[in-house]
């Protein structure tokens, strides 16, 4: 009851200053707050502030707004936790695809542009036997994705 009294004074005050702006020749500025001033009246005619009224004392109501609250903090500590490890689902779905599928062929200076891309693509011959990793072969990853990357 005493929401709808103050809902109803709210909107007397703003259609008396709509009145006003109108009188001053703003026509435009007072229909727009004479606008703004209709809007508690008719949240009052449709039932929508005795049914926030009803939400705002009920103790049921204020727990689910703590769960939400609750539920709202994990999501933000779930993904300020993924933002740390380095990337979102996607890319640790892209790295572990890339893992799997190998850009550089073991003993390779170039990386390889996939399976059956041509003959740069091709495994090694099962009859060749391969080469022992010498000290400077241990950076011929890092230096197949530089130039992949133009650097």
């Amino acid at each position: 009851m005493l929401a709808e009294t103050i809902c109803s004074a709210v909107s007397a005050a703003g259609l008396g200053i709509a009145a006003v702006t109108a009188y001053r020749k703003r026509f435009l500025t007072a229909t727009r707050i004479a606008a703004y001033s209709l809007v508690p009246v008719g949240l009052v005619l449709t039932g929508v502030v005795e049914w926030v009224s009803g939400i705002a004392f009920k103790p049921s109501v204020w727990i689910g707004f703590g769960v939400l609250g609750l539920a709202w903090l994990l999501f933000m500590t779930t993904r300020a936790i993924e933002r740390r490890r380095g990337g979102t689902r996607a890319d640790r779905k892209a790295a572990r695809a890339a893992g799997r599928n190998e850009a550089v062929a073991p003993g390779a200076s170039a990386p390889s542009l996939g399976a059956g891309a041509g003959p740069a693509a091709a495994s090694p011959k099962p009859g060749k036997k391969q080469e022992a990793a010498g000290p400077g072969e241990d950076f011929s990853d890092i230096e197949a994705i530089l130039k992949k990357h133009g650097i």
